[in-house]
């Protein structure tokens, strides 16, 4: 697990006031919707802003958002190939 895996589970713990878990109750391929961490279209938005910015990335398409916010894998493979800062 790199520190950007471990960035993304504190951010996103932060972000959706997840206050009752902790980085390592987020396995790295766990789905983060659905029967995974459970979340919602609501907390798509905010990984989007979150995406935006802590790393410089734009989604333009929210659609896109599905295929990134897949699992924090997916995700920390996104941002290496896409980050901006």
């Amino acid at each position: 697990m790199t520190n950007l895996h471990t960035e993304l589970k504190e951010s996103i713990i932060e972000q959706l006031n997840l206050e009752d878990m902790d980085p390592a109750d987020i396995s790295n391929d766990e789905p983060l919707f659905g029967d995974g961490l459970g979340l919602d279209s609501i907390d798509a938005l905010e990984l989007i802003v979150l995406l935006e910015k802590d790393y410089g990335i734009k989604l333009t398409d929210p659609a896109q958002g599905k295929e990134i916010f897949v699992s924090i894998n997916q995700m920390a493979q996104f941002i290496e190939e896409n980050r901006t800062k």
